[in-house]
């Protein structure tokens, strides 16, 4: 767990200068800002997708803590920050990622949201707080330049 924490730290401070701040933070700046994100925008970087997260959009995230990537089986984070999983570790980011800006308010008991960048679908279950393919946002509707954050207390996985 520490080692991933270090690990994360270290990828997200060679990054820095691709998560330079502007006036109105986008969802990259926005994660960076709230102190909690490390490990997925350190994975962020690895899978090539800041350029994205910091695009037009708007999207919508559900981001990961620190603490749910430190909940994956040990090895599982450092692995996939290897170059040759950029691809597998990129389709687990974006089945994290909806398109359009989704606030709390828009949600729905079993809707199902299109992650229309890695191809598959969320379901969003109400009736026990909201929860995300079995993760709990724990805060929702973090506003960015490009879309919002709802941050989740574990890592979701996409199938196959």
């Amino acid at each position: 767990m520490i080692r991933n924490t270090m690990l994360a730290a270290a990828v997200t401070a060679m990054a820095a200068p691709a998560f330079a701040q502007s006036a109105t933070p986008n969802l990259v700046e926005t994660a960076q800002a709230a102190g909690d994100f490390g490990t997925l925008l350190a994975a962020a970087e690895a899978a090539g997708l800041v350029e994205t997260l910091t695009g037009e959009g708007p999207f919508t995230v559900f981001a990961p803590t620190d603490e749910a990537f430190a909940a994956l089986p040990e090895g599982t984070v450092e692995s996939l920050l290897q170059p040759e999983n950029q691809e597998q570790l990129a389709n687990i980011l974006l089945y994290h990622v909806v398109p359009g800006k989704v606030m709390s308010t828009d949600l729905q008991d079993d809707m199902e949201a299109d992650t229309a960048l890695e191809g598959q679908s969320v379901t969003i279950d109400l009736d026990d707080g909201v929860m995300v393919e079995g993760a709990t946002v724990t805060s929702a509707d973090i506003e960015a330049s490009n879309g919002v954050i709802h941050v989740i207390d574990s890592v979701i996985l996409p199938e196959g």
